[in-house]
């Protein structure tokens, strides 16, 4: 076991969806006296664990998960927030001398919370004028006023992400500069060691149908009915998450469950390229293979690669 007083000051587990991350941070924490600090954005609600591959009691191995079930699921979600509450508890760690990990596939919260960011604030008019452009309009209208204004945040914002093109304009609107003068940067907030996991497409692909097969088996469509009760439909980011957002169609009639099924693996399949192809822009994150066949040597290749950024 690595000491703590030799370990880093923190450790981030990233990669896309299935790859491995939760059991890897698991391990990590438990040989480094830390603890796991949630950088999912989706893990942060109250009530979403078997879409979101929320880790049992059991599974956690003994290790305090912190940012977790924080959120009621009408709250809409805020980096800027998360990035408070994930700075206050790495500080806390830091401060009794052990080792914060921070596992999750969220890009833009893992930076918020090690990276020096400052989210823009919010002008609540400019938001409800243009919400209600996007209601009127639609996405794809707004989207092509983006890409007039920000060429580089049109590309980088989905066409249909409604929710984050309306922030990207009320940014540019409030600031007068491009959203993407606003995103992160690598001016790093702490000492950090990051840890990529990576696994071939066509293997992570397998892996993904395979885990949504099993969120079928364990229930989602009646966790995802229980939380409609408690207004998973109305708020803003959780009714978008995958799984959730095919499952209150089906719902509601506008596709069968076996359509949502087949609709939540393909949109996970591209989410997970698109989080790949975030970290991969990070030249600080080293990758180390999840594949299967390389699964077992996994935690030991992470904690080698501590010790060797500790003595270095």
């Amino acid at each position: 076991m690595t000491s703590p007083a030799s370990a880093p000051r923190v450790i981030t587990v990233v990669g896309p969806t299935a790859a491995g991350k939760s059991d890897l941070g698991v391990f990590l924490a438990q040989q480094l006296d830390g603890e796991v600090v949630n950088a999912d954005s989706m893990q942060l609600y109250r009530g979403m664990d078997i879409g979101t591959a929320k880790l049992t009691l059991p599974e956690r191995g003994g290790v305090e998960h912190r940012l977790l079930d924080i959120w009621d699921v009408t709250e809409a979600a805020s980096v800027a927030e998360y990035q408070r509450l994930a700075r206050l508890e790495i500080d806390r760690l830091l401060a009794e001398g052990r080792t914060p990990v921070l596992v999750g596939g969220s890009g833009l919260y893992v930076k918020g919370a090690i990276d020096a960011l400052e989210f823009p604030g919010t002008d609540p008019e400019v938001r409800a004028r243009l919400e209600r452009e996007l209601a009127d309009s639609g996405s794809g209208a707004l989207h092509a006023r983006l890409a007039a204004a920000d060429p580089d945040a049109a590309r980088a914002i989905l066409p249909s992400n409604g929710r984050r093109i309306v922030r990207a304009l009320e940014v540019i609107e409030i600031t007068g500069k491009p959203f993407t003068a606003n995103l992160p940067g690598s001016e790093a907030v702490y000492d950090a060691v990051q840890i990529g996991v990576d696994v071939d497409r066509p293997e992570l692909d397998e892996r993904i149908t395979v885990r949504v097969d099993r969120m079928w088996e364990a229930g989602l469509v009646d966790e995802v009915r229980a939380l409609e009760a408690e207004g998973l439909r109305e708020g803003l980011t959780a009714s978008r998450a995958l799984g959730y957002q095919q499952v209150l169609a089906a719902l509601a009639g506008q596709c069968t469950e076996d359509e949502a099924r087949a609709e939540t693996v393909r949109a996970t399949k591209r989410f997970a390229r698109r989080q790949d192809s975030w970290f991969r822009r990070d030249p600080r994150v080293q990758w180390l293979s999840g594949a299967q066949a390389q699964r077992g040597e996994l935690p030991h290749r992470a904690l080698t690669l501590v010790e060797r950024a500790v003595t270095a």
